[in-house]
């Protein structure tokens, strides 16, 4: 049987990994802001912000939204890369990277949990095992397929400032920084308005349950 608790105790390794990703290879193509913030840490504590990980997410759940939050973003001073244009979609694409590692890693704890399909059902021989690495699988899923829509400030969103002339960069830059909003607004649409985010989720689900 699968527990929800499951999910939350897989989201949080997987958010801190993701974050420290992008400092990591920041810091790798010349940008040590992450590194001298001592941000390259597994510490959750060192990445917890109290409004976008604790104060909002209870706030939408309280009053039924759907849940959303993030974690404190690490630092990162595009300008200190030894070549910003090229190397600052690396850093963005380094999170959503280690999410599809970490959602393959999960695959393989369910193929390796002993599971069989008989008709519509599923049996499966070590529960625990495989709920484990549906939950990892699962969420880090989630977390790939959202952070690339291309969208600011999501990750995807370095797909558009490759086509950003160089003159209008610092413009995009602030808008960039003052997008969140857009999210937000966007998961609420999606959820209620146009139902596209449970159903393209469900989807991208079955073809994960698929691989198995």
């Amino acid at each position: 049987m699968f527990h929800t608790y499951y999910f939350y105790i897989a989201l949080l390794p997987s958010v801190i990994l993701h974050e420290v990703s992008h400092g990591w290879v920041a810091n790798h193509f010349g940008d040590p802001t992450a590194k001298n913030a001592h941000r390259l840490t597994l510490n959750p504590l060192a990445h917890i912000d109290p409004f976008g990980t604790v104060l909002l997410p209870a706030l939408m759940l309280a009053v039924g939204l759907p849940p959303f939050g993030y974690a404190k973003p690490v630092p990162v001073n595009i300008s200190r890369l030894r070549k910003p244009r090229q190397q600052s979609l690396y850093v963005s694409l380094a999170g959503p990277l280690v999410n599809v590692v970490l959602s393959a890693i999960g695959l393989l704890l369910c193929a390796h949990a002993g599971v069989t399909v008989s008709g519509n059902n599923i049996y499966v021989q070590n529960q625990t095992l495989f709920n484990i690495g549906y939950a990892l699988g699962i969420s880090n899923l989630l977390l790939a397929a959202f952070n690339l829509l291309p969208i600011p400030p999501l990750d995807g969103s370095a797909v558009i400032e490759r086509f950003v002339p160089n003159k209008h960069l610092g413009r995009y830059y602030q808008l960039r920084a003052r997008a969140l909003p857009l999210v937000m607004i966007f998961v609420i649409l999606s959820e209620y308005v146009f139902h596209f985010g449970s159903t393209a989720f469900a989807d991208l689900e079955n073809w994960w349950l698929g691989l198995i």
